[in-house]
């Protein structure tokens, strides 16, 4: 496997319990970069979703793929849940996942 591909799901969040944007992708550390910067542009631009709050990874994107699609169709409840359980203090998780 290429060590620049690793799929994940995740949430970005303006602030906590503020708006909330669910993506999937196959790197993650470059594209909450991205997020973070404001290079994407949309969604996540336009309500200033720059803080990683949660993140779960995948053995291959048809997973990743699913569950973003299982998650996105659930409830904000659900969503907040997740992201409670994992991190309750709603810290940005971004250092985390780019610390060797």
């Amino acid at each position: 496997m290429r060590r620049d591909f690793q799929p994940a799901v995740y949430i970005m969040a303006s602030e906590r319990n503020g708006t909330l944007y669910v993506g999937v992708t196959s790197w993650l550390p470059k594209r909450a970069w991205e997020h973070r910067e404001s290079m994407i542009g949309g969604f996540t631009k336009r309500y200033d979703c720059k803080l990683l709050v949660w993140f779960e990874l995948h053995a291959t994107m048809e997973y990743a793929i699913a569950r973003e699609k299982q998650i996105k169709g659930g409830s904000r409840k659900k969503k907040l849940a997740l992201i409670e359980a994992a991190n309750p203090q709603w810290r940005d998780l971004f250092e985390e996942i780019c610390l060797p």
